[in-house]
């Protein structure tokens, strides 16, 4: 049952290399959100180190909290429960962060809610900053299509009411975000591959390379590996014959070929389930090309996070904690971390 009064959940995200914490209202509006972010650290390593993500969070997640809570101007005693993502992600990281929580939670005698990271970002679209009044996801009747594109996930899920989904294709290998990376380190662009090489492919013709896309016997299923080859083998010709890669055609056709991918089966699965809205999640999503192709579908309306929610962050886990708390799903303290967690189990 659903409070009168405003629910106030303080949520905490430490499942990869970012620690942070959030307070959220409501599911909804966003008062306070304050993330450390580990990427210089692992840039020199062309990924993330579990071992000293881990480390990391270890030393910034109490002052995180802390400025959290001050930002908000509130206490934890002003808080109805605190929510934190227990799974899927980096074991080690995803200690720190429920340790913090369970000791949070004892201290204060409030509810804990462990929270699935996926869902989390797939409750993204339902995330307002203060003052602002942008249309979400929330106005919007169920069912709704999910794309859940991240470093390690890739996903198309079908969203029949809050916290009920189903899994209707996933990536057979590589994650979308996992080939930006792995493909951005082939043609020697720097990491995080994302970013790279959508910059990159600004300068370049996205037809120079026809990348041929990946059949799968399920149709809403993905697989990038075969790209990341093809990838492979034009860069060693390039380098067989002493000439120099093209970095910019090759990042704008490779991402040609993955946006397309993307877009062209989640508008399938939207038609055949008939959904109206399509939801877009995970840190993919704020890549500039799959966010104008989406634009062009006018049939249907398409959610995308602020920039600043499609890379990992707590106010996602926030927002899934409060539907969480008014279903009464709260966890034990005897709760432990689930590293390989399924969003639809």
């Amino acid at each position: 049952m659903q409070k009168n009064s405003p629910v106030r959940i303080l949520a905490i995200e430490s499942s990869c290399d970012e620690t942070a914490a959030a307070v959220m209202i409501d599911g909804e509006n966003l008062v306070s959100n304050v993330v450390a972010s580990q990427m210089e650290i692992h840039a020199r390593y062309g990924g993330v180190y579990p071992e000293v993500a881990s480390r990391q969070h270890v030393l910034s997640i109490l002052p995180v909290i802390k400025q959290c809570l001050a930002e908000a101007h509130l206490s934890l005693a002003d808080m109805d429960a605190i929510a934190v993502t227990s799974g899927p992600g980096l074991a080690g990281s995803l200690v720190v962060g429920l340790n913090a929580a369970k000791g949070l939670a004892i201290g204060a005698g409030k509810p804990l809610i462990g929270v699935n990271h996926l869902e989390g970002h797939i409750y993204s679209s339902w995330v307002k900053k203060p003052g602002e009044n942008r249309a979400t996801v929330a106005e919007k009747a169920f069912p709704h299509i999910a794309l859940l594109v991240s470093g390690g996930h890739t996903e198309i899920i079908l969203m029949r009411d809050h916290l009920e989904f189903e899994k209707l294709g996933s990536t057979l290998d590589d994650a979308a975000g996992e080939a930006f990376d792995k493909t951005a380190r082939l043609i020697g662009l720097p990491y995080p591959g994302g970013p790279s090489i959508q910059e990159a492919a600004l300068q370049g013709d996205d037809t120079s390379f026809n990348f041929t896309k990946a059949r799968t016997d399920k149709l809403y299923d993905f697989s990038f590996s075969g790209l990341k080859t093809a990838v492979l083998r034009e860069v060693r010709n390039f380098e067989k014959n002493q000439v120099e890669i093209p970095k910019a055609d090759l990042a704008a056709s490779f991402q040609r070929s993955v946006v397309e991918t993307l877009v062209q089966k989640t508008i399938l699965a939207a038609e055949e389930h008939h959904v109206r809205s399509i939801l877009v999640a995970g840190g993919v999503s704020a890549n500039q090309k799959l966010r104008d192709e989406f634009a062009k579908h006018t049939d249907w309306d398409v959610f995308f996070p602020e920039f600043e929610f499609c890379t990992d962050n707590a106010a996602m886990i926030g927002a899934a904690g409060y539907f969480r708390f008014i279903k009464h799903q709260y966890s034990s303290l005897a709760i432990d971390v689930e590293p390989t967690w399924s969003i639809s189990r």
